[in-house]
């Protein structure tokens, strides 16, 4: 989320001067939003209309990208962490774990960000969906023993509305802005980047005291979803050619199919 269209030449230099010649791929440079600073300077920075019209027919373009040589940093470092530490740590655990202990403690924190859909889901008139959130909530907190159990979607067909704050943003017009990825946290984008203190606030396990019980708590929560998807990631990585790109760009198809839906 594999090698993007990147900009077009500047105006003045032989590329842009021989009329309706196709320029190969292999002309533009890798990394050459990384040194773009028009990006930067884009009074409607979030306007993703304005980045296709900028470069037409460039449906590989995803995302604007400048940012690139400190995310490729930050990518390496987290698949770093994610391999040498997160994977034998992970494997260990799910060894030692049956999976249904695993699953009722992924359905337990589930149900304890209902606030985080809850919320997103009336800030974008969702109705329906927040409605589903309360039910879920009631029912998977009483019939499914604090959360543990997920009887909401298996006997009343009530599924998770799976909204988030950064939807929010761009279901109001808020465009993705830069692409960004942060140390631990992983990719994300200046719009997603901004919802992020409104998902703390909403998290109830971030008022749980003392902090570090908190931040236990939270990295336990990591550690039990990476059970589930931490060879989902490594088979993912080992088919790219470039797996920056490659999970840079799909996490983008994925956030904008979420936001349109």
């Amino acid at each position: 989320m594999e090698s993007p269209v990147q900009a077009p030449p500047e105006e003045g230099t032989a590329a842009s001067s021989v009329e309706e010649t196709p320029v190969p791929e292999d002309a533009f440079a890798e990394d050459a939003f990384a040194e773009d600073d028009e990006f930067l300077d884009d009074d409607d920075f979030f306007d993703d209309e304005g980045l296709i019209e900028e470069f037409g027919e460039t449906p590989e373009v995803l995302v604007r990208d400048p940012l690139a040589p400190f995310n490729r940093a930050m990518f390496s470092l987290n698949d770093a962490l994610l391999i040498w530490l997160v994977k034998p740590v992970a494997t260990g655990y799910r060894t030692v774990t049956p999976t249904v202990m695993r699953r009722g403690v992924a359905n337990f924190f589930d149900n304890l960000k209902t606030p985080v859909r809850l919320v997103s889901s009336l800030l974008q008139g969702k109705l329906k969906g927040a409605g589903s959130e309360v039910s879920r909530f009631v029912i998977n907190t009483t019939v499914g023993v604090l959360g543990f159990g997920d009887p909401a979607t298996h006997w009343f067909h009530l599924s998770p509305s799976d909204e988030d704050l950064g939807q929010v943003l761009g279901a109001w017009g808020v465009g993705n802005g830069m692409y960004v990825v942060w140390p631990l946290l992983g990719p994300s984008t200046l719009r997603d980047s901004a919802s992020i203190p409104g998902y703390f606030y909403l998290n109830p396990v971030g008022y749980i005291k003392p902090t570090k019980l908190s931040l236990g708590i939270s990295a336990y929560e990591k550690l039990n979803e990476a059970s589930f998807s931490i060879d989902d990631y490594i088979a993912l990585k080992a088919s790219a050619l470039d797996p920056y790109t490659f999970i840079r760009d799909l996490y983008i198809q994925s956030r904008n199919k979420m936001v349109e839906e």
